[in-house]
């Protein structure tokens, strides 16, 4: 166990931007663990094993350990224990707490580097910034985004009379972004609903990147993912009538 990845080369001139990609990997690993890999991070946390920590790694991966044996450790460490209070609590309660406490880590590391590299009040603004613009794992794991989302959408494109099927969600996404039944509305409802989609952030990773990528709609909640990030290909998405995203199809097995 390194403690976590060690992050940035130490000796090396460094810029808030590159902590910040450091910042987001960490993350993008974090919430796997606690959207699309929830069954198998439930699994390995285990109340009956000593204490355990989530952590994240620099290249987007994730693993639940026991924490670095090194005193002091090389970066900040996460919260101990997330196992013990698994069966003592609702899981999406119990999934919160950890999704808080990962939050509260990542901002931690990021800042212990800014800190390392000597950044001045410019730059440790700038990682701030950086890091403020995206939602927190809290609010990915609780669907806090998607509340956020539902508040930004026009009543017509809210409307179940005008919900397009999963197929050409997805094709809307990656072309024009505008359902083909709505783009005879007008240019100025077009560019609206063009804006909408550009602020949508993927319900896996809870960036809005890759704007001209493949993305898919479930058809259950109504989060958009990127194609990557729940395993589906534009080819695959042809044969799907009725998709349903990891979250969604959990849900319905613990049932």
């Amino acid at each position: 166990m390194d403690g976590g990845g060690s992050g940035p080369a130490p000796n090396a001139a460094h810029t808030a931007e590159e902590v910040f990609r450091d910042y987001k990997a960490r993350r993008a690993g974090m919430i796997k663990a606690l959207t699309t890999d929830v069954e198998r991070f439930f699994k390995l946390c285990d109340p009956e094993k000593e204490n355990l920590c989530l952590y994240g790694y620099p290249d987007e991966t994730w693993e639940v350990t026991l924490p670095a044996e090194e005193v002091p450790p090389e970066i900040p460490e996460p919260a101990l224990g997330i196992n013990f209070a698994r069966d003592g609590m609702n899981e999406k309660d119990w999934l919160a707490l950890v999704a808080v406490h990962s939050d509260s880590w990542l901002l931690s590391v990021a800042f212990y580097f800014g800190a390392r590299f000597g950044f001045d009040r410019e730059a440790r603004r700038r990682l701030f910034s950086l890091i403020n613009n995206m939602p927190t794992i809290f609010e990915v794991v609780t669907g806090a985004v998607k509340k956020q989302q539902a508040k930004e959408k026009t009543p017509n494109s809210s409307s179940k009379s005008n919900k397009p099927s999963s197929k050409s969600r997805a094709e809307s996404r990656s072309k024009a972004k505008v359902p083909k039944d709505e783009e005879e509305s007008g240019d100025d409802d077009g560019d609206e609903e063009a804006e909408e989609h550009d602020n949508t952030l993927c319900g896996t990773c809870g960036t809005n990147d890759g704007k001209d990528q493949f993305w898919i709609c479930c058809d259950n909640c109504e989060k958009w993912y990127h194609g990557k990030c729940v395993k589906i290909t534009p080819a695959r998405a042809e044969h799907i009538k009725q998709y349903k995203c990891p979250d969604c199809t959990n849900k319905r097995v613990r049932a």
